[in-house]
């Protein structure tokens, strides 16, 4: 199993939700986050904003699905010809998971 996160413009969390839907990868987890990347923040006229609203979306997942859940990610996060801040993908091994309320494990 794999876990991805994915860090996306909060503007576009809506399409790549809804995408990962209608292909079959309905659980997925999403939380409001604030941080900054390579760009150091934002600065608009003399307020520089060092934290930037983007959405956290976790995925838990088999390995074979990966591919396609990034290809649909990254297909629907980009904003038109890809710009700073469009976010970023991150993909870890999950080793365990249970269900809390039958105690199996698995997905």
């Amino acid at each position: 199993m794999i876990m991805i996160r994915a860090v996306v413009r909060p503007e576009k969390s809506s399409f790549v939700l809804s995408e990962l839907h209608d292909a079959g990868y309905i659980g997925v987890t999403k939380e409001e986050v604030y941080g900054r990347g390579r760009q150091k923040g934002i600065t608009v006229g003399e307020v520089h904003y060092d934290e930037i609203q983007k959405d956290l979306l976790i995925i838990v997942a088999e390995d074979k699905d990966k591919d396609d859940i990034i290809r649909i990610i990254m297909k629907t996060a980009k904003t038109g010809n890809g710009n700073f801040g469009d976010g970023r993908i991150f993909v870890v091994a999950v080793d365990e998971a249970y269900t809390i309320s039958t105690g199996k494990p698995g997905l």
